[in-house]
């Protein structure tokens, strides 16, 4: 159990960093929505604002009076059990509540917050779990406001820059290796006091063949080989529903891939440059993902032999895929009332992917997080490690 003192301060540290990614942004980007998966970042403002007054502040902190009684209509996500709220697809038709209005907002809850921290009477485990639940879903959406803000620059026609010194290509200066594990019985999920969601419990047992992982992400060069073998128009190389989206989407290349006069280039949130060939690949779909391990006449780990494997490479720099589907553990429970909908209700048709990314936040990612997507997006920092 976290303590208060360390509550408090991953509160107001939490808190800050949100606004501070928002820095660089000119007002009218705040409300850019280019596709349904994008939200405006002044909507990611709001909607981890609204979380706090929603499931902190509106029970535990006595005659508290909502800053607005639209809030929830406004700033609510996917809780369908807290009530009506806009439709994901048309936040960003709303010039209305402004940005510097949000600010308040934001203000005004962050102060009810403290308020409620300096109150002389205990401050019980329930109240404890459900901010620390809090803090960690902003940071969630500190990485979806950056990936976010990239999508909304990275196809403005100009690709203007976000941050200069934003560095997002770590290259990793060490030579392939593959890891060997040996067959047998696993322990898999969470343990120990840290913090964890509900979908890492349910500590338990895995048989495992004898695998080999990479100890290196596969890089932009590796990637451009497949590209120019024709990898995207080898029919043999993809899943069905894969081949399927290759062709109606017209896919020939990573996202914020540009063939520019001959020569292949990469939009990031620094800027336009032209494709480093070591760095990690990055943007891509887990359709393309297991196409390129196909080619490769190789595979993606499961979920349970990335986390085995994990001590053994580093990790944190792309969003890894891998071959599971996100199911419950065994004894899944899901949490009693709204935050039951946290994570519970996504587990089917999505796969599982490991590890975190440049745009994750400082202390939030562990080695048994399992985050999830569809398998056609690719506007996170998604990469491939290989396994056989």
């Amino acid at each position: 159990m976290i303590s208060k003192d360390n509550l408090f301060l991953l509160f107001t540290e939490t808190r800050a960093q949100t606004e501070n990614i928002c820095a660089p942004l000119e007002i009218e980007d705040y409300v850019v929505q280019p596709i349904a998966d994008v939200s405006p970042p002044k909507w990611h403002l709001g909607h981890t604002t609204w979380f706090f007054e929603e499931f902190v502040l509106k029970k535990y902190q006595k005659d508290y009076q909502l800053f607005d009684e639209n809030s929830a209509f406004v700033f609510n996500s996917y809780y369908e059990s807290v009530g009506e709220k806009v439709v994901r697809t048309d936040r960003g038709n709303l010039s209305r509540p402004t940005v510097a209005w949000i600010y308040k907002y934001r203000t005004y809850v962050t102060n009810a917050i403290l308020d409620l921290f300096n109150q002389p009477n205990e401050f019980s485990d329930e109240i404890s779990n459900v901010l620390e639940i809090g803090c960690h879903h902003e940071k969630q959406h500190q990485e979806l406001l950056l990936t976010d803000i990239k999508y909304i620059l990275g196809n403005n026609p100009l690709l203007p820059v976000y941050q200069d010194n934003f560095e997002e290509n770590q290259v990793q200066k060490f030579q392939q290796e593959w890891l060997s594990i040996p067959e047998g019985i696993y322990e898999i999920g969470h343990k120990g006091d840290s913090f964890f969601y509900d979908n890492e419990i349910g500590r338990h047992k895995v048989y495992l063949n004898n695998y080999q992982i990479s100890n290196k992400l596969v890089t932009n060069g590796e990637f451009l080989d497949f590209i120019k073998a024709g990898g995207y128009k080898d029919v043999l190389l993809w899943h069905a529903e894969a081949w399927d989206w290759v062709n109606s989407e017209k896919i020939t290349a990573p996202s914020y891939w540009h063939n520019l006069d001959g020569k292949w280039h990469q939009y990031s949130l620094s800027g336009l440059h032209e494709l480093d060939l070591e760095a990690p690949l990055t943007h891509i779909s887990y359709y393309e993902a297991f196409a390129f391990a196909q080619w490769k006449e190789m595979r993606l780990p499961t979920e349970f032999e990335w986390e085995i494997a994990q001590e053994k490479f580093d990790w944190g720099n792309r969003w890894e895929w891998t071959e599971s589907a996100y199911s419950p553990y065994p004894d899944y429970k899901k949490a009693d009332g709204a935050l039951g909908e946290y994570n519970g209700k996504f587990m089917v048709n999505q796969k599982v992917l490991r590890g975190g990314s440049v745009a994750t936040a400082t202390n939030h990612t562990r080695a048994t997080y399992r985050n999830f997507f569809h398998p056609h997006l690719r506007w996170q920092f998604t990469g491939v490690r290989l396994a056989k």
